[in-house]
C-alpha cells in the first residue's frame, strides 16, 4: 500500500503548470458555497481519489513545474539557513519536488493512525490568504495525531476497542497536541496548499501572510452551515515539546479534481475571529 501511494505522488512531478502564470491571473469569482460542499469527503484520501489526482495531473500547479510543490526561488542571503529536527518537523526542501516523498508519508501516517482513533484524534484544517481576501477560509485537509487509550475511549466516535491497547504505538514520550499536529507539519501544509490547491489565492505576493486554522474533525457539513467557529492556530516549531515526535501525527491533503481545479473546493467565509457572519441554516431546508 505504502509503495502504491508513493508511486501516486511521484506520478504528480509530471505536471507542467506553471504555477506563477496562475497566481498572476485573476482568480475567478467564488461560486456558491452550497455547490463546493463535498458530500464525498472522505475520512482519508481513497485511492480512488488518488488515482484521479494522478490521471489529472497536469491540471493545477504541479508538484515538479516551476515552483512546484517543494521547489523555492534561490535567494541570495547572508543569514544562515536554519535547520529543523526531521524528529519534530514535518518540512520540504527548497529543490523542486521534494515534498512529495513527504506528503507521501505524511498521508500514511494519517492513515496509519486514523485507523486506530478515528474522527476522534481528527482535525480539519483551514489557510486563510488575508492579502488575497481576508474573509475567505480554504479547506486544505486534515491532521490527526496519537492519543491516549482514555481520550479515544471516552468519545463515542473514536475506533477504540475494549481488547486494543495503542500506547505500544506511540513513538515519542508525549501525546500529541491538536497545536502540535499543526505546527510540526505547517510548512508541508502551506506549501501544498499554495502551489496545489490554490496558487491564485495563496501564492507569490499573498504567500507571506498565509494562516492556519482549526475545526473539529470531519465537521466539513456544520462548518459550511455556519455551525462552527474556526480557531487560528498560533505558535511555531519552537513550542514543541522535547518528547514529541513527528511519526505521532500525519497529515491528509484535500485533492482537487475535475471542475475543482479551477473553480476551487470547499472554502467558508468568517469574520476576522472565524466566527460565522450568517446565520446557521441547514442544506434543503
Amino acid at each position: 500500500a505504502n509503495r502504491i501511494r508513493t508511486a501516486v505522488f511521484a506520478g504528480l512531478l509530471l505536471s507542467q503548470s506553471v504555477v506563477v502564470a496562475a497566481f498572476q491571473s485573476q482568480a475567478p469569482p467564488l461560486p456558491s458555497l452550497c455547490q463546493n460542499i463535498h458530500h464525498h469527503h472522505p475520512s482519508f484520501t481513497s485511492q480512488t481519489r488518488l488515482d484521479a489526482k494522478k490521471k489529472t495531473a497536469g491540471g493545477g500547479g504541479g508538484f515538479g513545474s516551476s515552483g512546484g510543490f517543494g521547489g523555492a526561488n534561490k535567494k541570495k542571503s547572508s543569514s544562515k539557513a536554519v535547520v529543523l529536527d526531521p524528529s519534530k518537523v514535518r518540512s520540504v526542501s527548497g529543490y523542486t519536488g521534494s515534498g512529495t516523498k513527504v506528503l507521501a508519508t505524511a498521508a500514511n501516517n494519517f492513515d496509519r493512525i486514523r485507523k486506530l482513533f478515528g474522527k476522534t484524534a481528527t482535525t480539519d484544517v483551514y489557510v486563510r490568504s488575508p492579502l488575497n481576501d481576508e474573509t475567505v477560509f480554504w479547506f486544505v485537509g486534515k491532521v490527526v495525531r496519537m492519543i491516549t487509550d482514555e481520550e479515544s475511549k471516552a468519545d463515542v466516535n473514536s475506533n477504540w476497542r475494549p481488547d486494543a491497547t495503542t500506547e505500544n504505538e506511540l513513538v515519542g514520550t508525549v501525546y500529541p497536541t491538536e497545536v502540535e499536529a499543526i505546527v510540526s507539519q505547517k510548512r508541508l501544509i502551506l506549501e501544498y496548499a499554495k502551489n496545489q490547491l490554490r496558487p491564485q489565492n495563496m501564492a507569490g505576493p499573498y504567500s507571506s501572510a498565509l494562516e492556519l486554522w482549526s475545526a473539529p474533525g470531519d465537521s466539513e457539513m456544520d462548518t459550511v452551515q455556519n455551525k462552527i467557529k474556526l480557531v487560528k492556530v498560533d505558535g511555531s516549531t519552537k513550542d514543541l515539546r522535547d518528547g514529541f515526535h513527528v511519526k505521532d501525527v500525519g497529515y491528509n491533503p484535500e485533492i482537487y479534481i475535475g471542475d475543482e481545479k479551477e473553480k476551487g473546493g470547499l472554502r467558508v467565509v468568517r469574520d476576522l475571529e472565524g466566527m460565522p457572519v450568517k446565520p446557521e441554516f441547514d442544506i434543503g431546508s
